[in-house]
């Protein structure tokens, strides 16, 4: 078998899964990693023990040694002793704005360079590293690997992204989601997750963690307990998981205890409330040791380590009265106790630091309790390496950092996972050669770079295609333009673009949102009312985005919005590729999960 790029290159599909790189060790730890790990333990005082609980951001951009920046990372590591960064990039709104993999790979350098203890360097590549740097190997989301239903896919995910993660100084990977997500509501896990059958979110889950472990990246499995049934954002405010025992072993916990079984580093805590499990209202899961404690360390057996998700989500800061300084200090303080090793982005970075520093003086936290914690972060950096050498080759980034044929193991995944979910009107493929109308549905005034994508793919195909820009600023103003070359066109696209993202909402909501807003969704209804028989839904992201909108009589699901999934779409519309994805989830109304 070989794929074909849309360059027209012909890829071997054997021999893009089979070929070795130069990449880092698989995770494991030696007697002599335990034996630096122990030694260097006994050498530190308290003060660098606390800090070796706490990771804060570093955002990549380029930074002169002698920078605002730079100096505050400095000084982060050596006022605070922090034992590691998470690395991201800095936002415009809710956009990502991306920086460069050389940048990445000089920072981590640098900062290693200037630290006494090796540095743990972790991130939210869930998608690779893509995600927040230009260049990248660029996946789909994870829900596009449940509609391709194959879990060679996702061990490849894992093992890619750990190369290239590997090569810039990056070895503690936030991924991957082991949320079932069973509800249509859920405004921010959505295609974050495998889909929503526990069997096969487990099965995915254990295929990355085994491609990562393989090619040196520490995992994370998330968000514990199960964040999949909920329907509110918890960047914003606290969710709740209202689900009985029995339903948390059948369901929510099924993949969890795979990727324990399969050997997760790490397993982050949700800022949810669980009453099944933790009575308290005002206790989310991340400061329960009913959920940390009792559940995942003694009824799973999870000995790795247990790290919180980010202090400075809404969900966990409306918790506590105070200062920024005072509640990062109770949720780190409450966190270790619960049974958390390791506490994450903290709104303030002295608070929670002197929260637990004080904690140990005063004898709420024990000496002993911090040791355990700290020890096993020591071996965690032991595990890959660290205490042997803590810098990347610079020149070798440019040979492992989006190589062509990884990013052919992404395009397949792209091309997998489109789902034709009904087709009632037969519009599919395409056999026009004019007259097409595009409406491209987004939060971006230009559609994102994979509607963007899809949009040059179309003019490729249809020169006289006309393309709308639909935002939520806009579609007011562009509605009759746009019934009007619909009502006209011999055929219709709406592409309907939504991704789960943090802290977005639409019309005014506070729970989160992954939907269209309310005026763009009227106008993609009066589309379809118009001009249904001639209209093709396209789903670009989230698949849930047809429900409530009746008369939809072609449906098409690419469970992302990357480019590739944009040059996927265009060729599976006109027929040059096979829609062969399978829904991952079920779609109230419309299709049961299996639908191909």
């Amino acid at each position: 078998m070989k794929l074909q790029s849309r360059t027209g290159r012909l890829w071997p599909l054997v021999m893009l899964i089979s070929i070795s790189v130069c990449a880092a060790a698989p995770v494991q730890l030696d007697h002599k990693g335990e034996r630096w790990a122990a030694a260097t333990l006994r050498k530190m005082s308290l003060e660098e023990k606390i800090g070796q609980l706490i990771m804060p951001w570093a955002r990549i951009e380029f930074m002169n040694v002698n920078s605002p920046d730079y100096l505050l990372l400095q000084d982060e590591m050596r006022k605070y002793h922090v034992g590691g960064f998470g690395v991201t990039v800095f936002t415009d709104g809710g956009a990502l704005l991306k920086s460069e993999p050389l940048e990445a790979a000089a920072l981590t350098n640098g900062l290693q360079q200037e630290s006494k203890y090796p540095l743990l360097f972790a991130a939210d590549f869930e998608r690779g590293l893509a995600m927040r740097l230009n260049g990248a190997t660029s996946f789909p989301a994870a829900m596009a690997f449940g509609a391709a239903a194959d879990v060679g896919l996702a061990r490849e995910l894992g093992r890619i992204t750990a190369e290239e993660s590997r090569a810039i100084g990056v070895q503690w990977n936030w991924f991957p989601v082991a949320d079932v997500n069973s509800n249509p509501a859920n405004p921010i896990i959505n295609t974050r997750s495998f889909g929503e059958d526990p069997e096969q979110v487990g099965a995915m889950v254990s295929a990355y963690i085994a491609g990562a472990r393989g090619a040196g990246m520490l995992t994370t499995v998330k968000h514990f307990p199960g964040h999949g049934d909920t329907d509110t954002d918890s960047h914003l405010t606290l969710a709740r998981a209202n689900a009985s025992l029995d339903r948390l072993n059948s369901v929510e916990l099924v993949p969890f205890r795979a990727a324990i079984a399969a050997g997760v580093d790490s397993v982050m805590i949700a800022h949810i409330t669980v009453p099944s499990i933790e009575p308290d209202p005002n206790r989310p899961a991340s400061i329960s040791s009913n959920v940390v404690t009792e559940l995942l360390k003694q009824k799973l057996g999870f000995q790795g380590l247990v790290v919180t998700d980010a202090l400075d989500m809404g969900a966990l800061t409306r918790v506590f009265p105070g200062t920024p300084a005072q509640v990062s200090a109770a949720e780190a303080v409450q966190a270790i106790q619960a049974g958390n090793d390791m506490v994450i982005i903290p709104a303030d970075l002295d608070g929670a630091y002197n929260g637990l520093l004080d904690a140990v003086r005063n004898g709420t936290i024990t000496q002993k309790r911090i040791d355990e914690s700290v020890l096993k972060i020591l071996r965690l950096k032991a595990s890959v390496g660290l205490e042997r050498n803590r810098l990347v080759d610079i020149a070798a980034v440019r040979k492992q950092v989006g190589r062509p044929e990884n990013i052919a193991i992404a395009q397949t995944v792209a091309d997998r996972a489109v789902t034709l979910v009904s087709d009632a009107n037969r519009l599919v493929p395409l056999r026009t050669a004019s007259g097409v109308v595009a409406v491209i549905f987004s939060d971006e005034a230009q559609g994102s770079e994979g509607a963007r994508t899809f949009a040059r793919q179309l003019l490729q195909r249809v020169p006289d295609a006309t393309v709308f820009y639909v935002d939520s600023t806009n579609s007011g103003f562009v509605a009759d333009d746009v019934l009007a070359a619909a009502h006209k066109a011999t055929a219709v696209i709406a592409l309907a673009e939504a991704v789960p993202r943090a802290r977005r909402t639409t019309n005014g909501q506070s729970a989160g949102s992954v939907g269209l807003d309310r005026s763009a969704a009227e106008l993609l209804a009066s589309i379809v009312k118009d001009a249904g028989n001639k209209t093709i839904v396209a789903a670009f992201g989230n698949p849930y985005i047809g429900v409530g909108v009746p008369g939809i009589g072609t449906y098409i699901c690419t469970f992302s919005n990357v480019p590739a999934s944009g040059v996927s779409l265009a060729a599976a519309l006109f027929g040059e590729i096979p829609m062969r994805g399978r829904l991952p989830i079920s779609l109230p109304g419309i299709a049961k999960r299996g639908t191909q």
